[in-house]
C-alpha cells in the first residue's frame, strides 16, 4: 500500500510504504532516492509492515521490499513497475499531484 501527503510549505510529499507479511520477521525498503540502502520498517500489531519517507514532488522513484533478508516483493499498489537490470521489476512511486 502507498499513501502519498503532499505538503503546501515545501516541495516535499511524505509516503507512507505498507507491506503485509504476517510471517515474516523483517522487512525492509529499498528505494533508488537512498541509494537502494535498506530503511528498516516497523511490523504493525496487523502482521503488516510500515515505513514514511519524504521525496521531492514531481518525482519518479523504484523501489523494493526485501523480505527477511532473501526474498524480494513489490508493492501491488505501486503507480508502475519498471523492468530492472536483474530480469525483474521494481515497483515505482510517482510523487506529482495529478
Amino acid at each position: 500500500m502507498l499513501k502519498k501527503k503532499f505538503f503546501k510549505t515545501n516541495d516535499d510529499c511524505e509516503v507512507t510504504f505498507e507491506y503485509a507479511a504476517p510471517e515474516a520477521t523483517e522487512v525492509a525498503l529499498l528505494c533508488d532516492a537512498h541509494n537502494w540502502e535498506p530503511t528498516a520498517m516497523k511490523k504493525t500489531k496487523e502482521g503488516s509492515f510500515r515505513t514514511k519517507i519524504r521525496l521531492a514532488k514531481g518525482g519518479q522513484y523504484q523501489f523494493r521490499y526485501l523480505v527477511d533478508g532473501e526474498s524480494w516483493a513489490n508493492d501491488e499498489a505501486a503507480d508502475a513497475y519498471w523492468a530492472n537490470e536483474h530480469g525483474g521489476d521494481n515497483s515505482v512511486v510517482f510523487t506529482s499531484e495529478n
